[in-house]
């Protein structure tokens, strides 16, 4: 027998950490409990509690149904139940955060595995943001280099500090033997892993072209000159600043911006939005008006793709996403993380507030995982919560357009009929990459975005 429930919904009150029902069922003789972590584990394991013959509880993450994409597998597979898979093998170095290994029941764990992986216990979020590449608006994959071609086997990052990867044993013999570099190689298998075909497929790729290192632009900064004349105090940037320079760096190097600025009437939306807290309270979800401009995204995205894309320099193409991640710039005491809700199109306003307030509050306090910091589509930055009106944001490479919307003020204006009557108004700043984006371009996506804000009622019948 097996039940299966829709598990946790993102609450971060005290209150509730009581209510926790994994860890009432877990201590119930011969009753097995399930919380997959992924989508792949999430079938495999559904199969095999149907087929194990003891009663299973199976607990199913809210946010596996719309903050993970993965790839499954259409013939059936079990994920036994019970059973250590080692991820980080014996004798690697891995961070705090990393997965070690995936455990099911933990009955049948190998003490040897646990003495033979050393944790550095001394990184934090910033160090994995450096080395992950979670940059201003998301994820950058090479931040001191710029992305020639976004085929899975031109990808090579040409950063000095090489990546921790994931590999089978076999894998990683054939990289020595092949004199592959296996930190170059995109693995194909779960959770990244390098497969012994991936090795091969790259050496081929790399023996045709004469090199498997890709072209890179360096981005060369001058230096200053240490001329004083008064007292000063030298302070060493931290981790995440120097990936914040570089990161802001490339993109300002290799985009051509262009800024365009406007006011949205949002006046209806300021009513909506008044009415509808006190239900979104109710439910334990703080609804602020991010959520409605995420919802109006999804909407002016799918209509204007070309903000949803990526510029390919190298092969001349204009490469379309068909999915949708909104990043949203949050300041934190180390500096702007971009936390990526992922699936947008898929999710309500509502659930985007709820996503939303779980992975601010997670990057604020430097427990997200990197998983929720990359994957990002189109990017939004917040003036308004510093009580600014305009800015000209930056685009996160190699994302090509980015919005920056500002505080939300009451001004007179003259109506139709000649009378001065207050209205509300939302500053925006949108941000294009003027080498596929024209200006009349951006000009029709903000005017579908102030149609959508103007009338909150059509973002309900999306």
């Amino acid at each position: 027998m097996v039940i299966r429930i829709p598990y946790g919904g993102g609450i971060r009150a005290l209150e509730h950490h009581s209510e926790s029902i994994e860890a009432i069922l877990a201590h119930i003789p011969g009753l097995k409990v399930v919380v997959p972590s992924n989508p792949y584990d999430t079938k495999g394991l559904i199969m095999a509690a149907i087929n194990d013959p003891d009663p299973v509880i199976f607990l199913e993450p809210k946010r596996i149904y719309r903050a993970f994409q993965q790839e499954i597998p259409d013939e059936i597979y079990e994920v036994p139940i019970g059973k250590v898979r080692v991820v980080t093998e014996g004798g690697d170095i891995i961070k705090v955060g990393d997965v070690v290994v995936v455990i099911d029941d933990g009955t049948t764990a190998s003490p040897e595995v646990s003495k033979k992986v050393e944790v550095k216990k001394d990184k934090t979020v910033e160090a994995q943001a450096e080395e992950k590449g979670a940059g201003v608006v998301g994820e950058i994959n090479v931040f001191n280099d710029i992305i020639p071609s976004f085929h899975k086997k031109d990808f090579v990052s040409s950063s000095k500090k090489k990546r921790k990867v994931l590999a089978t044993p076999v894998a990683r013999k054939m990289a020595k033997d092949l004199g592959v570099d296996i930190t170059e190689v995109i693995g194909s298998g779960i959770n990244g892993r390098v497969m012994k075909k991936d090795i091969q497929e790259f050496a081929a790729s790399a023996s045709k072209a004469g090199s498997a290192t890709a072209a890179r632009v360096v981005v060369a900064v001058p230096p200053v000159s240490y001329t004083f004349d008064g007292p000063v105090e030298e302070v060493e940037l931290s981790s995440i600043r120097k990936t914040i320079s570089n990161a802001v760096t490339v993109s300002k190097h290799t985009i051509p911006h262009a800024v365009m600025m406007d006011e949205f009437d949002v006046t209806d939306l300021v009513v909506f939005r008044k009415e509808a807290k006190e239900t979104a309270e109710m439910k334990g979800i703080k609804l602020t008006y991010l959520p409605f401009i995420i919802k109006a995204l999804s909407i002016a995205l799918k209509e204007y793709p070309i903000f949803n894309s990526v510029y390919d320099k190298a092969n001349e193409k204009v490469i379309y996403k068909k999915y949708y991640n909104v990043g949203i710039a949050t300041d934190t005491d180390k500096g702007v993380l971009v936390p990526v809700i992922k699936g947008v199109d898929h999710m309500s306003i509502l659930d985007i507030a709820e996503e939303m307030n779980e992975l601010v509050a997670e990057a604020r306090d430097h427990t997200i995982s990197l998983d929720h910091l990359k994957g990002g589509t189109f990017s939004i930055t917040n003036y308004g919560s510093i009580g600014s009106l305009f800015g000209t944001p930056i685009i996160k490479h190699p994302e090509v357009a980015i919005l920056g919307v500002g505080k939300i003020i009451r001004k007179p204006v003259f109506a139709e009929n000649g009378e001065i009557v207050a209205r509300h108004f939302m500053p925006v700043s949108l941000g294009i990459d003027h080498r596929i984006i024209d200006g009349a371009d951006a000009g029709r996506f903000a005017n579908r975005l102030k149609e959508l804000l103007a009338d909150p009622k059509l973002l309900l019948m999306s």
